[in-house]
């Protein structure tokens, strides 16, 4: 049979498919492999944890292409402050009817637009669309005080239903998709469901997290419940399957009884899009606590995507905390570093299901990408390229399921770590995350008690350090480091996952 290579945007991105499967070029991980068949074979953890499936992360779960919505008004840019009439065309096409879930764009011609304060979108099925990111294109320059430049704010409730249960298992290892439960009446296919533990005194103690202080004052590292949302996708028997692969184990020795209950999200929105412009702060050399221009907040929504937007000086530039979201070729520049030790996130990959696709940062003093308490992944770093004296670093209090995927980061660090009584008690910041054929000037990968952190085919010194401010100074276990320096086949992780899950189409829909 004549191999027919699909050839990626990016020349070290390159391999070919058959219909069987991968040809592999180098060496291969046996932590995740195509097998003679062609199908990944994932090797398991002796309590059945493995590598999970990232291919859900993305808009639609992953796989689908980027709509382009019909504009519906169109602005040209005028002298003096041009937020109001922006926002104006903003609820104007908010208003429209939904058709085919999407109400229209609002379309920036090329020019300058200064502007004094956030923009918000609000409402499901609209898009704010530039004419272009470049210097001739559509530039919104921030004036006036310090604010968020483009704003999705959405207020969202998860009010609990009939039914409710508990799981049955002793354990649930990362990465399944199925679970026993005490009980399925009442639950059906298509159910949203929360799976909430709450975090146990127990649990406190196994991570070593019980006893943080600082300046003589005891910090609390986590506290109240860990919630993962997802959908059931079949149910059979007293088994549960869903949706989306679970990012984190769930132990009984520890975590007591975990409720698995119905719930009815409202107030979402959906089918929000930013893109095809420029944002433009004057150069802020602030510390993070000092105000500042920041780029785009989205939250409480799903299935949205930010592409092809360019930030320049912007500080906490992007956030995301909503759901099946994609942020594609996505560019931010800092002419000046921030001050202070605290750092601000460039990227905050809050949400669940967000795929960060080749997007760049020049910048020092930055977290390229950073996570909050609590999140449930996956969360996807694709293709991404970081220069300066900055770092990939999940930052505070137990976030799961983290995938950063062939990123570079020449002159900083990629770091799966215990953050301890850095901040405020972020101690351990990620477990079930996989570094993948990357490249940094140094990696840190800890391994959390009970759960893993992978650096697999990566290219860099490797550090081993203590947990911070720890007087006695004991150096924290590492987490698997499989084929140093020496890539492995596939190439991309999350793209062959993709493939397997969905065909070729799939890469081809988001540009591969």
């Amino acid at each position: 049979m004549k191999l027919r290579p699909i050839r990626f945007a990016r020349p070290f991105l390159c391999f070919a498919l058959t219909l069987t499967g991968i040809i592999s070029y180098a060496q291969k991980s046996g932590w995740v492999y195509p097998g003679p068949d062609g199908k990944l074979i994932y090797k398991a953890l002796p309590m059945g944890d493995k590598i999970m499936d990232f291919s859900y992360a993305g808009y639609m779960g992953g796989g689908i292409s980027l709509p382009d919505v019909a504009v519906k008004l169109t602005l040209n840019p005028v002298d003096g402050d041009n937020a109001e009439a922006i926002q104006n065309a903003i609820d104007q096409v908010s208003k429209m009817p939904l058709v085919n879930g999407f109400r229209g764009a609002v379309l920036l011609n090329a020019g300058k637009y200064d502007c004094s304060k956030t923009l918000n979108i609000n409402t499901s099925g609209v898009v704010l669309r530039g004419a272009g990111s470049g210097e001739k294109g559509t530039v919104i320059n921030m004036t006036g005080d310090p604010h968020v430049c483009v704003a999705v704010r959405v207020r969202t409730s998860a009010n609990p239903a009939w039914p409710k249960t508990t799981l049955a298992d002793a354990y649930v290892p990362s990465a399944a998709k199925t679970f026993n439960a005490a009980s399925v009446e009442g639950f059906a296919a298509g159910d949203i469901i929360q799976i909430t533990r709450v975090v146990t005194p127990q649990w406190l103690a196994f991570m070593g997290m019980d006893n943080l202080v600082r300046d003589g004052k005891k910090e609390t590292w986590v506290n109240g419940d860990i919630i993962t949302e997802r959908v059931i996708e079949k149910i059979s028997g007293g088994s549960i399957t869903v949706s989306v692969p679970l990012s984190d184990s769930y132990d009984a020795k520890y975590t007591g009884a975990v409720t698995v209950q119905k719930v009815n999200i409202a107030g979402e929105q959906s089918q929000i899009g930013i893109e095809n412009f420029r944002i433009v702060s004057a150069a802020q050399s602030v510390t993070i606590t000092q105000g500042h221009n920041s780029g785009i907040n989205m939250g409480g929504i799903s299935d949205a995507w930010i592409r092809n937007i360019e930030l320049f000086n912007t500080v906490n530039s992007v956030s995301i905390t909503g759901k099946r979201i994609t942020v594609d070729n996505l560019s931010i520049m800092h002419d000046v570093p921030t001050l202070g030790s605290a750092k601000p996130a460039d990227l905050n990959g809050s949400g669940s299901q967000v795929l960060f696709n080749r997007c760049t940062i020049t910048g020092d003093n930055v977290f390229y990408l950073a996570t909050g308490p609590k999140v449930s992944g996956p969360v996807v770093l694709l293709n991404c390229v970081f220069k300066g004296g900055g770092w990939i670093q999940p930052h505070q209090r137990w976030a799961t399921g983290l995938l950063v995927d062939n990123c570079q980061v020449p002159g900083g660090g990629i770091e799966f770590m215990n953050r301890g009584e850095m901040g405020s008690g972020h101690g351990w910041a990620i477990g079930w995350a996989v570094a993948w054929n990357c490249t940094a000037k140094n990696f840190l990968n800890q391994q959390p008690p009970g759960s893993q952190n992978w650096l697999i085919g990566c290219k860099g010194d490797i550090e081993h350090k203590a947990m911070p401010f720890e007087k006695t100074n004991p150096i924290l276990p590492d987490g698997i480091i499989d084929s140093q320096n020496k890539p492995v086949a596939p190439q991309s992780l999350y793209l062959i996952q993709l493939k397997e899950r969905l065909g070729v189409q799939a890469l081809r829909n988001i540009g591969y």
